[in-house]
């Protein structure tokens, strides 16, 4: 396997938790960010989409703000989708923002504003372009079951639309000043009407990648083994950490959405409650990986309602709680996970961070802790955490129980603490 240069992700596995902003002319049908392959919508018909884009209440430093008061520490914003529109002001295309009613460069509000409250930035763009004039149909096209599919692509060129990728890929890493992540998505070799790292010409554009921004992060969507600095697994959170061949551990973020689709959805409702989110945030940073939560703008280019709830319940969470997530990661071996809990670890103070996902009542066990353990608080409100060690005696309803061997036991309170994930901190000799 080639040996390729590795961007700096010393900052990226300390702030663990980033906005992912999905937005553009899909946002308009509110009907999911592959309406256009989900419908079949021709590139003449999808057009509408364009001529209408105008996101009036479209406030970037309101969207940053957001991101930054639910403790969120980077963005991932999407220069351009799969339907090839794009939200920066390309040299190349037409098919972009300023040409639309909008008329102004999203991207260039977008990194001003985030950067303006020390968010780092970084960029999404999409391998596929379903306008452009020589990306030839294929399995996921929308065209895909027209009639006379081999007929349009006798006159297309890949390597027109390779030349395309590349130099949209300098003009996005050289406008719009130091990019911290690139975010491709996706390839899908290996199958009759695929493509993969030939069709992109990966290996030269990663070379490109490195010559204009040598620290950036980038994501391993490009079907080149190697090449990645962040495996991104995608709407799902891994039992353990993530290892290579080797069995030693991998810098990893999964992306994950409030409901069931990227892109603004209007009728969508099978959206994730408060509890849900906040355990996916915990459960990703137990398990040494970042949450990189998705928002879908509006088509007036407002996070609606209900994202902004849950946003703010992060906050809210964060608030007291944010020391068990930055610079934490999973914990080691010797440290057993009692059962409905999980552990992160902040190996630079010693402190591990003891997460309730289902509250015990009254007392929690936790084996192989006798003499570890130098002091125990709630982080919500300092409260110190009595505990008894080896064999102490806990009474659970009318009974008596005798703890293991080498156990520590906390003392809890009957009701849970007001968190809607309560934490302990357990201070480590």
């Amino acid at each position: 396997m080639k040996e390729f240069k590795k961007g700096d992700h010393s900052w990226f596995v300390h702030d663990r938790f980033g906005m992912f902003i999905h937005f553009g002319l899909y946002s308009l049908p509110a009907r999911h960010e592959w309406i256009q392959r989900f419908e079949e919508i021709s590139p003449e018909n999808y057009q509408k989409y364009f001529n209408n884009f105008n996101p009036d209440l479209f406030d970037a430093s309101a969207w940053a703000k957001a991101a930054k008061n639910a403790g969120m520490k980077y963005v991932i914003f999407t220069t351009k989708h799969h339907d090839g529109f794009c939200l920066f002001d390309s040299e190349y295309t037409d098919y972009k923002c300023t040409k639309t009613p909008y008329g102004k460069d999203i991207l260039r509000q977008v990194v001003d504003a985030f950067r303006q409250e020390g968010l780092r930035i970084g960029l999404y763009h999409s391998l596929i372009d379903w306008n452009h004039r020589d990306f030839t149909i294929d399995i996921y096209h929308p065209l895909c079951k027209h009639p006379d599919k081999d007929k349009l692509n006798a006159g297309k060129n890949m390597a027109n639309y390779r030349e395309y990728l590349h130099r949209q890929t300098r003009e996005i890493l050289s406008n719009y000043g130091k990019i911290d992540i690139l975010w491709y998505d996706f390839s899908y070799p290996g199958s009759e009407g695929g493509k993969g790292h030939e069709d992109w010409d990966s290996q030269n554009l990663v070379e490109l990648i490195r010559s204009i921004q040598p620290e950036i992060l980038l994501n391993n969507r490009l079907d080149l083994p190697g090449s990645g600095d962040i495996i991104t697994p995608e709407q799902s959170t891994p039992e353990n950490p993530i290892v290579d061949e080797s069995g030693n551990p991998v810098v990893w973020e999964g992306c994950q959405t409030f409901s069931g689709s990227w892109g603004y959805h209007r009728d969508e409702m099978t959206w994730k409650s408060e509890k849900q989110c906040i355990d996916m945030l915990i459960n990703h940073v137990s398990r040494n990986g970042n949450l990189l939560m998705n928002v879908g703008p509006n088509g007036r280019g407002e996070i609606d309602s209900r994202a902004m709830t849950r946003l703010e319940q992060f906050g809210k969470w964060m608030k007291y709680h944010s020391e068990s997530i930055y610079a934490c990661q999973a914990a080691p071996a010797e440290f057993k996970e009692p059962r409905d809990c999980r552990y992160t670890w902040n190996p630079e103070t010693r402190k591990l961070y003891l997460h309730f996902m289902n509250w015990p009542s009254n007392y929690l066990i936790l084996p192989d802790m006798q003499g570890r353990i130098a002091y125990a608080k709630f982080l919500h409100d300092h409260s110190e955490v009595q505990f008894a060690e080896n064999n102490s005696s806990v009474l659970h309803g009318n009974l008596a129980v005798r703890a293991p061997a080498n156990s520590v036991t906390l003392k809890l309170p009957t009701n849970a603490p007001e968190p809607v994930v309560p934490v302990i901190e357990l201070q480590i000799n």
